[in-house]
C-alpha cells in the first residue's frame, strides 16, 4: 500500500517546482499560448505517468543490478537537454520569409521527453521507492495516478505564466532574450546531476 498523503505532498511539490518540463512549459506558453502548447502539456503527464508504471514493475530493479545502466542515461539526458536548451536560446521567434517558423512540442515528444529528463527520473524513482512499501501492479498504478491528477493542473500553470509574459514579451529582442533566459535556465537544472558526478 503506498503512504498515500505523503506521495500526493511529494508529487504536488515535485510537479509545480521548477525543472526542464515547466521551464520548456513557460517557454512555449510564452512563444505559442496556451492552447497551442496543451499537447505538450498532456505529453508530459501522461508520458510521466507511464514512465512511473514502468519504473514500479521493473526499472528500478534493473538500476539497482546495472548501476551503469543509470550513468550512461544520465549523461545521454544532459547531452539532450543541452542540445534542447541550444534550440530554444537560437530559436528565432519572428523567422525571415521562407525559414520555417518555430513549432510548440508535440504530444509524443513530450512524452518522449521524460525518459532524458532528469528530474522526472528523479520523480519516478523516489516515488516508488520511498512511497510504496509494496511493489503490487495496484500500488504502481496508484502512484501514477496520483502523479496524474497532480501533475496536469501544476504544469498547466506554468504554460498560463508564460501566456500572461507575452504582454510584456512584445518585441523580438525582448523574445530572444527571453528564449536565451529559458535556455540557460534550463542548462541550470542540469547541475543537480553533474554535481552528483
Amino acid at each position: 500500500m503506498t503512504e498515500f498523503w505523503p506521495l500526493l505532498g511529494f508529487a504536488f511539490v515535485s510537479s509545480i517546482t521548477p525543472g526542464p518540463n515547466n521551464l520548456m512549459l513557460l517557454a512555449s506558453g510564452a512563444n505559442f499560448g496556451v492552447r497551442r502548447t496543451v499537447p505538450h502539456m498532456l505529453g508530459i503527464s501522461i508520458g510521466h505517468s507511464v514512465m512511473v508504471v514502468l519504473v514500479g514493475v521493473g526499472l528500478v530493479g534493473l538500476f539497482d543490478r546495472y548501476p551503469v545502466a543509470y550513468t550512461v542515461l544520465n549523461w545521454a539526458s544532459v547531452a539532450y537537454l543541452v542540445w534542447l536548451a541550444w534550440k530554444i536560446g537560437s530559436a528565432d521567434p519572428t523567422p525571415p520569409e521562407g525559414r520555417e517558423r518555430p513549432r510548440p512540442m508535440t504530444f509524443i515528444g513530450a512524452a518522449l521527453f521524460q525518459w532524458v529528463n532528469p528530474k522526472a527520473w528523479y520523480m519516478a524513482l523516489t516515488a516508488i521507492s520511498v512511497y510504496l512499501a509494496d511493489r503490487t501492479i495496484g500500488g504502481v498504478v496508484l502512484v501514477a495516478l496520483v502523479f496524474a491528477a497532480t501533475n496536469l493542473p501544476s504544469i498547466s500553470l506554468w504554460a498560463l505564466l508564460g501566456q500572461q509574459m507575452q504582454r510584456i514579451l512584445t518585441s523580438r529582442t525582448r523574445m530572444r532574450a527571453f528564449n536565451l533566459t529559458m535556455a540557460l535556465l534550463l542548462v541550470a537544472t542540469l547541475v543537480p546531476v553533474l554535481w552528483g558526478h
